[in-house]
């Protein structure tokens, strides 16, 4: 079993810089391929990045390429998304999720789910 906590959302202009964090439980957080989702109002939860046990693996969705970044401390049961260059697009709930299947089916894979934070970006 793994519980979630996401922390690190608000309310930024455009072009502002949010990070965001996800605190894991669980011995075998190391073991997981650690993914950031999204979901604004009305539109399906989408995956925003992921990241493999091996730190050297991390995936983006198109959207945010460039101007997000996955990491993950293992010795902290963390995982963190900093996002900068933000757009009113990024607006959305962002749910971090933990998966063992270490594909890319990525919504598929994801075993464990936070409880996701809000991130509001203003023009």
């Amino acid at each position: 079993q793994v519980q979630l906590v996401e922390s690190g959302g608000g309310l930024v202009q455009a072009g502002g810089s949010l990070r965001l964090s996800c605190a894991a439980s669980g011995r075998t957080f190391s073991m997981y391929t650690m993914e950031w989702f999204r979901q604004a109002p009305g539109k399906e939860r989408e995956f925003v990045a992921a990241i493999r046990w091996s730190v050297s693996g991390t995936y983006y969705a198109d959207s945010v390429k460039g101007r997000f970044t996955i990491s993950r401390d293992n010795a902290k049961n963390t995982v963190s998304l900093q996002m900068n260059s933000l757009k009113p697009e990024d607006t959305a709930v962002y749910y971090c999720a933990a998966a063992l299947n270490s594909g890319s089916n990525w919504y598929a894979n994801a075993d464990y789910w936070g409880q996701g934070t809000q991130v509001t970006v203003s023009s």
